[in-house]
């Protein structure tokens, strides 16, 4: 009887967790990226109030955390994980690419909500030609072992690009990919055709921010009010660079003839500090980019040629153990100590501030000592 009291208690804790978040709207698709590359980082199950504090439905994991995965069961988080580099080789083997996915997402159904496979990250620019040629039949074996489980209407596989895989963004209409990457572009776009997955690319208009300052607007590339430009082949107006981007990869897409492949931001944000030379890296423009960007995915806008936002923010997390310049150690919403970097507005009325988060993990610690008495 006691064991029942409990999971009731755990169950009501679940939906108290979910219900007394500010949420986006259900039709809207905001994701963050869960990054652990960190020696600091809390405990999954004191993860799950943060992501549901700025109104995520998804989280996107680098690679298949067993710890993650079981904490997140019943929570009604839809998880990205994802393949490594270094495992492409093998998932074009039938056998290893089922023992993959048994191991490593079967096993955690349907308690969490598993909803893709993110199979290699980067790998075209890598300018790896064996790693380039083992990714299409990577993405081929994973999922053909989901078919044989009876798991690929429920589970999408993909892989993410970045944006080096574009020989031109500017304007939109004239996006177009690099030509050393086309043969392999056809084949991926064939299996995105094939299987219904959407197409991922890392977007960060910080990085061309930075590169050149002077050349840039600020305000377009932060959501800002600013006059922005027409295309002048579609006669379509772009006032931020997200869009443009984004807009551009389906110009590049329709392109090589391809339609309907739906095309998603697998990783987008901006840091709040950065090296001498990293122009733009600021708690501020940190707090307008992604502030700006939540509010737009909770309105359902669309790009100019029509392509939803269907966006994971990079990152949940600060981590102290990412190399390179002190940006990329910077991009989080949230330090290790759960608290949030900067004031982040996820509606004009509705803020995910430190003191708003102590209050609500506050309000968690007293449903868990109320539980405790109770059980006792």
């Amino acid at each position: 009887m006691k064991s029942l009291r409990i999971k009731s208690l755990f169950s009501s804790l679940v939906l108290f967790v979910l219900v007394s978040s500010p949420t986006l709207s259900s039709a809207t698709s905001l994701g963050i990226n869960y990054g652990q590359l960190g020696n600091n980082l809390p405990q999954p199950t004191d993860v799950i109030p943060l992501i549901n504090s700025i109104g995520a439905t998804k989280a996107k994991l680098y690679d298949a955390n067993p710890q993650i995965l079981s904490a997140f069961a019943n929570t009604g988080i839809e998880f990205m994980v994802a393949i490594g580099n270094n495992l492409l080789s093998s998932m074009g083997d039938p056998q290893q690419a089922l023992t993959w996915v048994k191991s490593n997402v079967q096993t955690y159904l349907p308690a969490t909500k598993i909803t893709g496979i993110m199979v290699g990250n980067e790998v075209l620019t890598l300018n790896n030609t064996e790693l380039s040629n083992n990714l299409v039949p990577a993405m081929e074996g994973v999922y053909a072992a989901l078919v044989s489980l009876g798991l690929d209407k429920s589970i999408n596989v993909t892989t993410a690009h970045s944006l080096g895989i574009m020989e031109s963004t500017y304007p939109p209409s004239a996006g177009a990919f690099q030509q050393d990457y086309k043969v392999y572009m056809q084949a991926i776009l064939s299996f995105h055709v094939q299987t219904g997955s959407p197409f991922y690319i890392n977007m960060y208009p910080f990085f061309a921010y930075t590169s050149s300052p002077s050349e840039v607007d600020l305000n377009y590339v932060l959501f800002e009010p600013n006059n922005g430009f027409v295309d002048p082949t579609t006669k379509l107006l772009y006032d931020n660079m997200l869009f443009a981007q984004i807009d551009a990869v389906y110009s590049a897409i329709t392109l090589l003839g391809y339609k309907g492949v739906s095309i998603c931001e697998s990783e987008t944000g901006w840091p709040s500090k950065g090296d001498a030379d990293e122009v733009g890296a600021t708690l501020d423009n940190a707090a307008k980019y992604n502030s700006n960007l939540i509010k737009m995915v909770a309105q359902n806008k669309v790009t100019p040629l029509g392509s939803s936002l269907d966006i994971y923010i990079f990152a949940l997390f600060n981590e102290n153990m990412k190399p390179g310049p002190t940006s990329e150690r910077n991009f989080g919403l949230f330090e290790p100590d759960k608290m949030p970097v900067y004031s982040v507005r996820l509606t004009d009325g509705d803020t995910v501030s430190s003191s708003s988060v102590k209050r609500y993990n506050s309000l968690i610690l007293l449903f868990f000592c109320i539980a405790s008495i109770a059980i006792l």
